[in-house]
């Protein structure tokens, strides 16, 4: 149950079009469905804009249809993650609108329409070419939110010429999802360069003393750029997320400050 679902359905009921019973119904699955094996969190949008993500790890692809049935059957989007072909072959099979990232390891059913090309946006850069499957599932992630995406990848300190082809485009995003393995180093850049929120991702590209990404995790923990927040190792999820929840409220606020800047720029030319 999305906002727009329950307006809808609330105005029905006002305005004669929807039966009480109609309506308990629809509302009978809040705030959880329970399907036995799961208790699908139908109300998560409701609470927090984005409904609840389906983690495929040590799901069956029964498990994982019946869930994504039970979340996406009033028209919301849905977004499921690591996540394999076959998976993706049986929504598509039992006639779910989805759409697979390989790259990502994403399903995502229902997408949103994708936003104005100006639209505000969330940009997703990369430190190296093997970082690209996380910075996807943030840019999916990112997207099924609704959000516009932009993505600058392979732009790794090791080539750091490679990064300032880019610069205006930084400092136009809204937010900006890093992802970097090795040492970590590209969000510190970054956010030296731009007055935008800087959500680093350490992913666990590289060997030896990377540790699996724990090198990175920690430099970018210990940044000395300001502007830094750090999410887990190869969390890509959880970065697009918190990027697409910055852009929401910053776009929001323009839209609804665009009518008070037109009348300043009336006034102005009246002067």
């Amino acid at each position: 149950m999305n906002v727009d679902r329950l307006r809808s359905l609330l105005e029905g009921l006002r305005d004669g079009k929807v039966s009480t019973e109609e309506a308990l119904k629809q509302l009978r699955t809040l705030p959880y469905a329970d399907l036995g094996f799961a208790k699908v969190d139908r109300h998560r949008e409701l609470r927090t804009g984005f409904p609840e993500t389906v983690l495929c790890l040590s799901k069956t692809t029964q498990q994982v249809v019946e869930i994504m049935r039970s979340l996406a059957e009033d028209g919301s989007t849905v977004l499921a993650t690591k996540a394999d072909e076959e998976k993706f072959a049986a929504l598509v099979k039992e006639g779910f609108r989805a759409s697979y990232n390989a790259q990502a390891r994403t399903i995502v059913v229902n997408a949103p329409n994708p936003p104005p090309s100006d639209a505000p946006f969330v940009l997703v850069a990369t430190g190296g070419t093997g970082d690209i499957p996380v910075a996807e599932e943030a840019a999916v992630t990112a997207e099924a939110a609704g959000q516009r995406v932009e993505r600058v990848y392979d732009v790794g300190v090791a080539g750091l010429h490679r990064l300032f082809g880019h610069l205006a485009k930084l400092q136009e995003a809204e937010a900006i999802v890093v992802v970097a393995g090795m040492e970590g180093a590209l969000p510190s850049v970054v956010a030296g360069l731009v007055d935008r929120p800087v959500i680093a991702v350490p992913s666990s590209v590289g060997y030896g003393a990377s540790f699996g990404g724990i090198a990175a995790l920690l430099a970018m923990l210990n940044s000395c750029a300001p502007g830094v927040v750090v999410v887990n190792i190869d969390n890509g999820y959880g970065a697009g997320l918190f990027a697409a929840m910055i852009a929401r409220r910053t776009s929001g606020r323009a839209v609804r400050e665009a009518p008070k800047r037109k009348r300043m720029e009336k006034d102005r030319e009246k002067d």
